[in-house]
């Protein structure tokens, strides 16, 4: 696979949450953020995925959908999840990408980031993104930037 363009996307997360009783599924109503769209244009490998906390722990979780208007549970499928700290500005990355054939380039195996570790999204599909509410009051508000780097092809 040949990344002809470069991608890297930086999004608000705040406000944007699944229900703190979904657990992996999506659920009914969500306010997911679209970070990537490959829903009409090519596929695209993503090597790190990173949030910068606003001082509050949150759950983030991953979806890939079919869907680029609106993460609907029966288009959706959870990918996976990490935990952001409660001390503002620090940086926390998503270290359980699936396993890859072939070396990431600019993968960084001092910080946890392991060098044969990527997600392949294929086109017709995206990228999504939400925080898990600490429970039913929790607006997310403080809810993390996250970011997204690797290439479309």
């Amino acid at each position: 696979m040949l990344v002809d363009r470069v991608l890297h996307v930086v999004k608000d997360l705040k406000t944007r949450f699944v229900s703190a009783t979904s657990g992996i599924e999506i659920g009914g109503t969500n306010n997911a953020e679209l970070l990537v769209d490959g829903t009409t244009s090519d596929g695209f490998i993503i090597e790190q995925v990173y949030a910068y906390s606003r001082g509050s722990i949150y759950a983030v979780n991953l979806y890939i959908s079919s869907a680029s208007d609106y993460l609907r549970p029966t288009q959706g499928i959870f990918v996976g999840t990490f935990s952001c700290t409660d001390v503002s500005a620090s940086k926390s990355t998503w270290d359980e990408a699936p396993s890859v054939l072939a070396p990431v380039p600019g993968a960084n195996t001092t910080v946890g980031i392991q060098q044969f570790q990527a997600l392949y999204v294929p086109k017709g599909k995206a990228l999504w993104a939400a925080v898990v509410q600490t429970d039913s009051d929790d607006d997310a508000t403080t809810a993390p930037i996250i970011g997204v780097q690797g290439g479309f092809y």
